[in-house]
């Protein structure tokens, strides 16, 4: 959602590993869009919806601290399955904040989500920039892609999106090469190093990773695909010094071997769109359980590592 030109509009674009009239209906269907819409720890009550042109959308955001947000979106134009525009944020005699276009565009199976927010002016737009990463806000299209996947196959995964002003070729090496990797994965107050690096196909490494509160973790990374510069995938397990699988250090039930899938995507030619998921392979319902229970902290994490990344970058 970076933007380098002086703009009144945010853009976002997801791509859904789902057929369109699901994504329709995961935005359509209250009971739906209950399960996904908001923050990470929000939940939705919907009080009244009238899905079409000229309709409107009543409904609270109850935030993880108690919080009431009480919202009512007008519904400008809506075109089933091709598009939606409202204006968002308003309610009874406060002014909407934004009006929002989204569109949906099947692709081969899969959907293509493109939102515009349109904001008063620039200064407007980037000042909800800041507050909407600080309030986590993104997260809400990547818990639309793990409801979908849930929903659609059954599977339990973990999604992050963040777009970098670089481009895609400089994005993938930072992902690739150990001694770019080791500087901006790590924790907030966490040190990296690899004791072996073998970034291709085929190929593992292991590395050892000290928290800040003194604890050393080893892991070791198996990669499986390296598509340069789009696609990298890769397993991740914990391992004691001598590299055998070991359960993680930190809770009692968590999978022992989770693959992570990261698309890279050109926006433009200094942009680049990072997709991130993570899915546990051959875990017990418990581990399972407590890997979605923790989504809230893995976006934490990540987001801390994917700012160490853009500070790297600047």
């Amino acid at each position: 959602m970076a933007a380098k030109s002086r703009s009144n509009v945010i853009t976002i674009t997801r791509v859904y590993d789902a057929p369109l009239q699901s994504v329709w209906a995961a935005w359509t269907i209250p009971e739906e869009v209950a399960q996904w819409w908001g923050p990470r720890g929000f939940t939705l009550t919907t009080h009244s919806r009238d899905l079409r042109t000229g309709g409107h959308w009543h409904y609270t955001m109850h935030g993880p601290d108690g919080t009431d947000y009480e919202n009512t979106t007008q519904y400008l134009e809506v075109v089933p399955m091709q598009r939606m525009v409202y204006d968002h944020g308003g309610h009874k005699d406060r002014p909407p904040l934004f009006r929002v276009t989204a569109l949906f565009t099947e692709r081969n199976g899969r959907t293509q989500l493109d939102m515009s927010m349109a904001f008063a002016t620039p200064d407007v737009a980037t000042e909800m920039r800041g507050f909407i990463k600080k309030a986590g806000g993104e997260a809400t299209w990547d818990r639309l892609a793990e409801y979908l996947g849930k929903r659609l196959n059954g599977v339990e995964q973990f999604f992050i999106t963040r777009t970098f002003d670089a481009p895609i070729e400089q994005i993938y090496e930072m992902w690739i090469d150990p001694g770019h990797l080791a500087q901006w994965m790590p924790p907030k107050g966490a040190t990296m190093r690899y004791l072996r690096a073998e970034p291709r196909v085929g190929g593992t490494s292991f590395y050892a990773m000290t928290m800040a509160n003194g604890l050393v973790m080893h892991g070791r990374v198996s990669y499986l695909v390296l598509e340069k510069p789009s696609r990298i995938v890769y397993t991740q397990q914990f391992c004691d010094e001598q590299e055998q699988v070991i359960t993680a250090p930190f809770f009692a039930d968590w999978p022992q071997t989770i693959m992570t899938t990261v698309e890279l995507v050109s926006e433009a030619a200094d942009l680049t769109r990072v997709n991130l998921r993570w899915e546990p392979l051959d875990a017990t319902s418990a581990a399972i359980a407590e890997f979605a229970k923790q989504r809230g902290g893995m976006t934490m994490g990540w987001t801390g590592s994917f700012d160490k990344l853009e500070a790297m970058i600047r």
